[in-house]
């Protein structure tokens, strides 16, 4: 089943999109909002005020936030795709919030990585392969890669580690057709922790990647016209 995002977060996020396009900015500006790395900030404060993880991939769909009539129009592009993602690869977690998706994948999709590596095993290239022909469907949205390691180790050495996963998620997509301009990527970390670190069976869950997938301009002004904003 799809998850929506609890009403507290959402609240959150509604009032950060208030907040950012009351600030000095331009109707483009207004329209693109902040972009994924500020929003990926963003989603951090939202983390701290909600005790909520995956903040990243969260703030970086909270970036992208056009709002009014074309967000709903976006938002409902979006419920489309999620729901050819959680059909087309039932293990992965799908989040739908306003007018993005975050995808957690990890060893419930078989996207997951073994302890200290970043390399791709041929079960999680199998299991993004799925994934190609839906982003080839919807070729107007962005797709930021967050990664993320398990609490063994020091942050210092684990962001690095996380990076690393999340450019290899990327470089497969790339290599499969998709466009490298609606792609970027970052690492989190031993942050945003999903299961219980202290066992191996949570350790490995937290050794994952997640997807927050955004309206690009192209969609964005389309549907700004379409509602005739």
């Amino acid at each position: 089943m799809i998850k929506k995002l609890n009403s507290k977060i959402a609240v959150l996020l509604v009032a950060a999109g208030l907040i950012l396009s009351g600030c000095d900015a331009n109707n483009t500006q207004k329209g693109a909002a902040i972009g994924a790395a500020a929003g990926a900030i963003l989603g951090g404060v939202i983390g701290n005020n909600v005790g909520s993880g995956n903040n990243a991939a969260i703030g970086a769909i909270a970036g992208a936030v056009v709002g009014g009539a074309a967000g709903g129009i976006i938002g409902h592009k979006m419920d489309q795709q999620a729901k050819k993602i959680e059909n087309t690869l039932p293990g992965a977690e799908v989040v739908r919030n306003a007018e993005g998706i975050q995808v957690i994948l990890d060893e419930n999709s078989n996207v997951r990585f073994e302890y200290n590596k970043s390399s791709l095993t041929e079960d999680a290239k199998t299991n993004l392969q799925k994934l190609i022909p839906i982003f080839t469907e919807y070729p107007d949205t962005n797709i930021m890669v967050v990664g993320f390691t398990d609490s063994i180790g020091s942050q210092e050495y684990n962001l690095p580690l996380s990076e690393k996963r999340a450019s290899s998620v990327v470089d497969y997509l790339k290599s499969q057709g998709i466009a490298s301009s609606r792609l970027s990527s970052m690492g989190q970390g031993k942050l945003s922790p999903r299961a219980d670190n202290a066992t191996e069976a949570g350790r490995a869950q937290n050794r994952r990647v997640e997807f927050a997938i955004t309206a690009n301009e192209k969609m964005k002004q389309e549907a700004q016209q379409e509602a005739g904003e």
